[in-house]
């Protein structure tokens, strides 16, 4: 637009100088200044004209002076048009966009909030809402749209929840009175078969309500945390490497502990009970003959590393999720593949955050960073 104008600005003045005209007198040259035109050869020189009139040849000088000066006027016109419509040009432009940022940061702010609350939600606190105020436009029925999603959501989630943890409830009550039966029905003395029978019975039994507390505790940990009260980490985590030592001895694994001073922290002590308890008991059970297993609470970091099979980095996801473990490991008789999960769903109701790295030499490493 600049060019534009300065070029037009040019070829316009250009014209108007073109189409001054300089006219002839009679008498003596007085010093005004006539207009020019192409009749400065005959006043201005000698030659095929004849002889300058009295004056000519000042009537002359003066008609190159007014060139001379029509010709600054110009420059100079063109200089300051120049640098005022650059400076003006610069000072729209800041406005255009100041004004223009303006309504636009407006107008896509609720695009913000929907980004900030999408990306707070999770499974653990699907009731929040966007509840967006102001026009029925679309950004507005895109909010109403997403919250209605949410509803959906968390219904499914609670249904799902609630499914599991009454259903876990009403399968303890018969399988208690199976282990109840069992042990009477087949009480000793007993037939060395029928023995072994009762055994069999009674293992299986335990698994199944071992099963089913796991379940009971994944459904109360997905809840999230109702009520908490600060406990000592480094203490829990003691006390429940103690109680596991002798699980690790018949192993005949290494288990060493560095708990190092208190560590509290606000949250459930149950649940945190079961996280260690669970890290530990996953670390003793898939691990190897003469291994170790190595339990670290430094800072707001548990660590607990143990010296199992190799296991392949695109695996490490799959370990986290219920009922699924390792290949050769989902024909064993003992595990249901919900300790990691477990501890996955505690560490996300204290806002914590859990990472495994399989370990040079096999086993896995498993952190928990607590907030």
């Amino acid at each position: 637009m600049l060019a534009f104008v300065v070029i037009l600005a040019r070829y316009g003045t250009a014209q108007q100088v073109e189409g001054i005209e300089t006219l002839p007198f009679d008498g003596p040259f007085d010093g005004t200044v006539s207009p020019v035109s192409p009749l400065l050869d005959t006043f201005g020189r000698t030659g095929e004209g004849g002889p300058p009139p009295s004056g000519g040849r000042a009537f002359g000088v003066s008609v190159r002076k007014v060139e001379t000066t029509v010709q600054a006027v110009q420059d100079a016109a063109l200089q300051q048009m120049l640098l005022w419509s650059g400076v003006g040009l610069v000072i729209m432009a800041f406005l255009a966009g100041l004004i223009g940022w303006w309504p636009a940061g407006r107008a896509l702010r609720p695009v913000a909030a929907v980004t900030d609350t999408a990306r707070r939600i999770s499974d653990m606190n699907l009731d929040e809402r966007l509840a967006l105020s102001g026009p029925d436009d679309e950004l507005h029925r895109l909010a109403d749209t997403f919250d209605t999603m949410l509803d959906r959501l968390q219904r499914a989630f609670d249904s799902q929840r609630r499914f599991v943890a009454n259903a876990s409830h009403e399968l303890r009550t018969p399988l208690a009175a199976q282990r109840a039966g069992i042990e009477v029905g087949l009480a000793d003395p007993l037939p060395a078969h029928l023995a072994e029978v009762r055994d069999d019975l009674l293992t299986t039994n335990r698994e199944a309500e071992q099963l089913i507390a796991s379940l009971l505790l994944l459904a109360r940990s997905d809840r999230g945390l109702e009520e908490t009260e600060p406990v000592d980490l480094a203490e829990i985590t003691a006390t429940t490497a103690a109680g596991l030592r002798p699980a690790a001895e018949e192993k005949h694994l290494k288990l060493h502990t560095s708990a190092g001073g208190p560590f509290r922290l606000s949250g459930d002590p149950v649940l945190l009970r079961h996280l260690v308890s669970n890290l530990i008991g996953n670390a003793i059970q898939y691990n190897r003959p003469g291994g170790r297993v190595q339990v670290t609470l430094a800072g707001r970091t548990l660590t607990v590393t143990n010296t199992g099979r190799p296991v392949a980095p695109d695996q490490i996801d799959d370990l986290f999720e219920p009922f699924r473990r390792l290949g050769q490991d989902r024909i064993g008789t003992t595990g249901h593949g919900l300790g990691l999960s477990i501890v996955r769903s505690i560490t996300k109701a204290h806002n914590a955050a859990v990472n495994a790295q399989p370990g040079p030499d096999g086993g896995l490493t498993v952190t928990v960073q607590f907030p």
